[in-house]
């Protein structure tokens, strides 16, 4: 493999400990040909985030935000900025997540395979592991068959590559072919759906997207204890929550819906309203109902 040049993504909410594990993970990295640099977004932390990173790790270009960027905002504004320098690829990367020492190695090297199998414009997803239990956890994802259904389901890895409809952004390889023609995140949306979006559009626009073998590194699957989804909370509550940045907001659901949904989207847009009426029951909607919006936590 040639010198490549690879940016890394990352945006944070007072997550100090989290985000410098990540970043030690990071350059503990078996890589070989590949210049990294990294851009964090500090999404108005509180916890001394940026001045640990600036002492322990003053090469990472650290971005300011504004405390309302949540976690598409936050990797929007480190894409856009690492957009501008040009790079042969770009990494997002969830601060929750460690990567293995050879995870770098194994996204470019099955991109490179691609690549000669026809294929360069394709993203590469990296799954992970719970560090405790070994379980998956977040990775690629496929939209349900069930013609009722508007979830996209995590795609277990096996031991080849597979394609797989979108993703979610924990840890995504995204070639600078297909930045070029996808472009950013949408700025429709605020926390959720952003990276399932990504991926459908990329895929749209004749690009594929593709689940890397076996596992990248390891990430808990946070409770959904206290999000719209809990049982336990009052209906008002649920609605309350549902209607949040890392809930369903009306304007991001209805881009999303009416985007890939179908012709009937407007029956698929009503379901995660109901579901907070009535309460969780099933997950016949898309899995950033209990997913997306705990695991991408870059304000709470």
């Amino acid at each position: 493999m040639d010198c490549v040049k690879l940016a890394v993504l990352i945006t944070c909410y007072n997550r100090r400990d989290k985000t410098l594990t990540c970043l030690q993970a990071l350059y503990q990295q078996n890589q070989h040909n590949v210049t990294v640099d990294i851009y964090l977004v500090d999404d108005g932390c509180s916890d001394g985030t940026a001045d640990a990173v600036k002492q322990n790790y003053p090469a990472v270009k650290i971005i300011q935000g504004d405390g309302n960027l949540f976690w598409v905002g936050g990797m929007r504004l480190a894409f856009a900025a690492a957009l501008q320098e040009g790079y042969d690829y770009y990494l997002w990367l969830n601060d929750d997540t460690l990567v293995d020492p050879n995870a770098l190695t194994k996204l470019l090297s099955n991109h490179c395979y691609l690549t000669q199998q026809g294929h360069p414009d394709s993203i590469i997803v990296g799954s992970t592991r719970d560090p405790l239990t070994g379980n998956p956890t977040y990775g690629g994802a496929m939209r349900s068959k069930r013609w009722y259904s508007n979830k996209y389901e995590f795609v277990e890895p096996t031991e080849k590559l597979q394609q797989c409809d979108t993703m979610f952004g924990n840890c995504v390889l995204i070639p600078a072919s297909v930045a070029q023609k996808v472009g950013n995140l949408d700025s429709a949306f605020i926390h959720t759906l952003g990276d399932i979006d990504y991926g459908l559009r990329a895929r749209k626009l004749g690009c594929s997207v593709w689940i890397a073998p076996g596992y990248i590194g390891t990430c808990s699957k946070n409770s959904v204890r206290g999000s719209w989804v809990d049982t336990k909370l009052s209906v008002t509550e649920r609605l309350r929550k549902l209607l949040q940045p890392k809930g369903y907001p009306i304007k991001a659901w209805t881009v999303f819906t009416k985007r890939h949904s179908g012709p009937f989207w407007f029956i698929y847009w009503f379901l995660p309203y109901l579901r907070a009426v009535i309460g969780y029951r099933d997950l016949s909607v898309s899995p950033a109902f209990c997913e997306e919006a705990q695991q991408q936590t870059s304000k709470p």
